[in-house]
């Protein structure tokens, strides 16, 4: 069995914290919130066999080191990208995947445009997408996302972090309402509370919603230029279930990924990777060995 070891390495004047495990091709795991690294240990307990994997914490979560103990608007989409990208090229990985999941996939779309030529390809569980423009903010969904607006104010990390119990009963509704298995995370919530209780962490990841508010809002009141596509080859596996990003939001996703392979999980909500890894192993698994085949296979033409 492939054990995952847990390091730290400096990356843009940060101590990084990342998980690392297995051998092969280098695929970068990148979480969302409420997440952190060990969100995806049973991916990565099940593909350690095929591929090298590392997850990052990314700046203001987990173990990483916090640039501020107060709100900030340091952790942009563009800077976890360059966070990550420094990361690769301190890792020694030249090409690699991405995995990548809620803020993960804000931060993956900036890496397969800032850098195409690195990402070898794309697999989001859901996605959040230039297209779905308002729909974030329609009347019958903002009893969805009122928490981006609330992590905004300067005194949600007192108040969530106020006790253990505050901070359980926070972060339980998100993984519980997210979830279509409403117990996948029960066995490990106590591991949960343990990080978002660590010094830093709640207002780390609160300062992700600062940081990303601008953007969110040029995207939703329609002033932002539409990025362009991006041509890496994609795989989306959207859960059924997810109350946060809808199932009907994929209808634009063509216009964004112009290789791009959709699929549903039946089973799952927001949580694809974690309440059902089996099945969130096999489908990475597939696509990134037919990737690395097809790789192959150039590289042996350009050869002969």
């Amino acid at each position: 069995m492939t054990t995952i070891h847990s390091h730290f390495t400096a990356v843009n004047g940060l101590r990084m914290h990342y998980l690392r495990g297995g051998e092969g091709m280098p695929l970068l795991l990148l979480h969302g919130w409420p997440e952190w690294s060990h969100v995806w240990r049973p991916v990565m307990s099940r593909l350690a066999g095929r591929f090298d994997l590392l997850a990052p914490d990314f700046r203001g979560f987990g173990d990483t080191q916090k640039t501020s103990l107060q709100p900030a608007k340091d952790a942009t989409p563009d800077a976890l990208a360059a966070d990550m990208l420094a990361l690769a090229d301190q890792l020694g990985l030249e090409r690699f995947g991405i995995v990548a999941h809620d803020v993960g996939g804000f931060v993956a779309q900036v890496m397969a445009r800032r850098a195409p030529q690195r990402v070898q390809g794309l697999f989001f569980f859901n996605c959040a997408y230039p297209g779905i423009g308002a729909r974030w903010v329609e009347p019958r969904h903002l009893m969805e996302t009122w928490y981006q607006f609330f992590h905004q104010m300067p005194w949600i990390a007192e108040l969530v972090g106020s006790s253990r119990e505050a901070c359980r009963i926070y972060i339980a509704n998100f993984l519980r309402h997210w979830s279509h298995r409403k117990d996948a995370f029960d066995a490990e919530l106590e591991l949960w509370v343990d990080n978002f209780m660590k010094p830093g962490n709640l207002q780390g990841g609160f300062n992700w919603y600062l940081s990303n508010h601008e953007g969110r809002m040029a995207v939703i009141e329609g002033s932002a230029m539409p990025p362009p596509p991006i041509h890496t080859p994609t795989r989306i596996f959207w859960g059924e279930h997810d109350p946060l990003f809808k199932q009907s939001w994929t209808d634009r996703l063509p216009e964004f990924f112009t290789q791009l392979e959709l699929s549903f999980a039946p089973d799952a909500g927001h949580f694809v990777h974690y309440e059902t890894p089996d099945r969130a192993s096999d489908e990475i698994g597939r696509f990134f060995d037919h990737i690395a085949t097809k790789q192959a296979k150039v590289q042996r033409m350009r050869i002969d």
